[in-house]
């Protein structure tokens, strides 16, 4: 839990238990709700001793792990973890949708304009809004944690496999092909470190040829996937087609492996701008994803982004990890249009022009008691709030509705929807589903297909 001062400073976070007492004996009080933030009220920091904590950051292009922690000697201790849910895919729709209006509104009043669009310059070092949102959430909620802990440097990871390499189209040969590091960080990535034949997990994976090379496949990453060592024997010099029975089926396999490099791609965009981001803020260390992966698997952690996080950089052991993951997914601050379109781009309902009624808007935390009815009870989540005064909140068990003059807000609405999940337990595993040797079911030396 995090802990401020009387006076608002942060000290060195402590325990749940530790702070249910400290306001259970009225000598803290709460000052926020997500993430939880006590207040001392006769402690302040000069009577304090603060060792501080660190932060590690493992980018990603849907979810971005964060981990708080402590470190001394090469020991690290988990305090807290945040996986950070991007919104980048919603923010390119909606941008291509806006220029999709904006183009047909052009064509069918103003055809005498001329195009614009070779008129227009970006600055050096411009991102798409879809990858600026990623690095400005990340920068932000690390703004956030060190406003509520002594945070002294952040750790991050710069890059997991180079898309270059992986694109290049270049056949991998010998040594290359068995120990291939970059399709080895790719593709269980790509694959969600399953089968793709038939969805086995924790288990030996083998490369496998779309097209076997005996027909005139190549090594090409778009011709690679997943498959345990029974599917890879079984499907031998066969297509998918012939091996996988269900046509859709196998034109799903074949579909996942010709997928383009997307998020790959955001990730990469995006790193000069994060580290940069940081560098401004604190002292920045950087590693990279081989790093992380050697880490994670010696200290026999499942593969999680906040365990990744926990990973990052220069360690020799990691002694403690976190109960509860802070699931933050990101909805935005509202909206500036006024109205909503039809399929065709026209108005088809009109908007209020104010977001606030009976002190409440959209987003914000609330706990509504309902005394009668069928919502009867005690709610806490997220209202969605109506001019007529019949609010609903959004609860972890379903939706509520009751008027406004039964809800208690509990924090203002600030772009983010927190929940919590379990982090996941320490297991045993090979380098991600890749077993170390050929004789546990690794990467044969050159296979006849």
């Amino acid at each position: 839990m995090f802990v401020l001062d009387r006076h608002g400073i942060p000290l060195q976070p402590t325990t749940p238990a530790r702070a249910r007492k400290l306001l259970k004996s009225d000598r803290a009080v709460v000052a926020r709700q997500t993430p939880f933030v006590i207040r001392l009220k006769d402690h302040t920091v000069a009577e304090s001793e603060i060792d501080g904590v660190e932060v590690g950051i493992d980018p990603g292009s849907k979810h971005t792990g964060i981990a708080l922690f402590t470190a001394e000697g090469g020991e690290r201790r988990g305090r807290y973890s945040i996986q950070l849910d991007h919104r980048g895919a919603r923010i390119r729709k909606k941008v291509e949708q806006r220029a999709a209006y904006r183009r047909g509104r052009r064509s069918r009043n103003l055809r005498y304009r001329a195009p614009r669009f070779n008129n227009r310059t970006r600055p050096k070092g411009w991102l798409p809004p879809s990858l600026r949102h990623r690095v400005e959430t990340t920068v932000s909620w690390l703004d956030r944690l060190a406003r509520w802990a002594p945070v002294r440097s952040v750790h991050v990871e710069h890059v997991a496999f180079d898309v270059h390499a992986i694109s290049a189209g270049r056949p991998l040969e010998g040594a290359e092909y068995q120990h291939g590091t970059e399709v080895r960080e790719y593709l269980p990535a790509k694959f969600g470190r399953a089968c793709v034949y038939c969805g086995a997990m924790n288990v030996p994976l083998d490369l496998d040829h779309v097209r076997p090379r005996s027909r005139g496949g190549s090594d090409r990453v778009s011709n690679l996937v997943l498959a345990c060592v029974p599917c890879n024997q079984a499907k031998g010099a066969h297509s998918v087609g012939e091996f996988v029975k269900d046509p859709a089926k196998a034109a799903r396999i074949e579909g996942r492996a010709k997928a383009p490099l997307r998020d790959a791609a955001a990730v990469h965009s995006t790193r000069s701008a994060l580290r940069h981001a940081l560098d401004q803020r604190m002292p920045t260390h950087v590693a990279s994803g081989g790093r992380t992966k050697w880490n994670r698997t010696r200290n026999r952690l499942p593969k999680a982004h906040t365990l990744d996080a926990l990973s990052v950089g220069k360690l020799d052991s990691v002694t403690e990890t976190v109960r509860q993951v802070l699931v933050v997914g990101c909805t935005g601050r509202g909206t500036y249009a006024r109205t909503r379109t039809d399929r065709h781009g026209f108005p088809r309902l009109r908007l209020p022009r104010r977001k606030q009624f009976f002190g409440f808007q959209t987003g914000d935390l609330v706990r509504a008691v309902v005394p009668l009815g069928t919502y009867a009870g005690a709610h806490t989540g997220r209202v969605a709030v109506r001019a007529s005064g019949s609010f609903a909140v959004r609860t972890p068990h379903g939706l509520a509705t009751a008027q406004h003059k039964h809800f208690r807000l509990l924090q203002r609405a600030d772009g983010y929807d927190c929940t919590t999940r379990p982090e996941a337990p320490s297991r045993p595993e090979t380098q991600d589903g890749f077993p170390s040797s050929p004789e546990r079911g690794g990467f044969p030396a050159r296979s006849p297909r």
